[in-house]
């Protein structure tokens, strides 16, 4: 069952939610995820050490928060396109937010989390389950994923799926048509082939049978319309 909360990517703030001062390459601060009081998702927003630990009591409690370091993000030169990868099928099937890719999703998160591109910033229950909070370790990027517990039969079907995603582009490919059809016409010639014997089988076995059914006065007859001939 999806959960009700919308689930997205939150990009990393440059700038202080508070101070709106820029933060600095390695330099410390804390991200927070608010509920959004329009919709039923979470809003974040990025605070420095000195405006968190400021914060007053009256301020809005977070549903999750964390520490993290920010890290200049790269130069759109100088980040390799390639085809689709584990990550931007992560994030495509994150935005698309299709209810039948959430164990996809879990996969993909963890093999992110396990090459040290994801990590698990922190993972929060909710009515329907539990969600997980991964971080990008470059661009500090939020990714929200639930945990769908996937049961251990399922595990190896939900790896081959991904695995098919990533072999064909991030779609799962159309079933192939070609073959069936030529199944089915082959057992269609068939089938018409055992209907045309069966059908001169029935004939054969009628024509038996009417033979079978002939009567003594039938015989006669028989004899009778021929004895002209014989005594000719």
């Amino acid at each position: 069952m999806a959960l009700n909360e919308p689930w997205s990517i939150k990009s990393r703030a440059h700038v202080c939610a508070v101070t709106e001062i820029h933060f600095t390459d390695g330099e410390s601060f804390y991200t927070a995820l608010f509920p959004d009081p329009e919709s039923s998702g979470y809003l974040r927003k990025d605070f420095s050490i000195e405006a968190w630990e400021n914060r007053g009591e009256d301020a809005p409690s977070p549903f999750s928060h964390w520490q993290s370091t920010y890290r200049v993000p790269p130069k759109e030169d100088q980040v390799e396109i390639t085809e689709e990868s584990p990550e931007d099928l992560l994030r495509r099937l994150i935005e698309e937010d299709q209810e039948h890719t959430e164990n996809a999703r879990y996969i993909l998160a963890i093999m992110l989390e396990r090459k040290k591109l994801l990590v698990e910033a922190d993972s929060q229950p909710v009515a329907s389950g539990i969600i997980r909070i991964y971080e990008h370790r470059k661009t500090g990027d939020v990714f929200i994923v639930k945990d769908p517990n996937i049961a251990l039969d399922q595990v190896q079907q939900v790896q081959d799926e991904v695995t098919l995603l990533l072999e064909n582009g991030g779609r799962l490919p159309e079933p192939e048509e070609q073959e069936p059809e030529e199944q089915v016409s082959e057992e269609q010639a068939a089938g018409d082939g055992s209907q045309e014997s069966g059908e001169e089988t029935a004939e054969a076995v009628d024509a038996t049978a009417g033979t079978e059914q002939q009567g003594p006065d039938d015989l006669e007859r028989a004899e009778v319309s021929g004895s002209p001939d014989e005594e000719e």
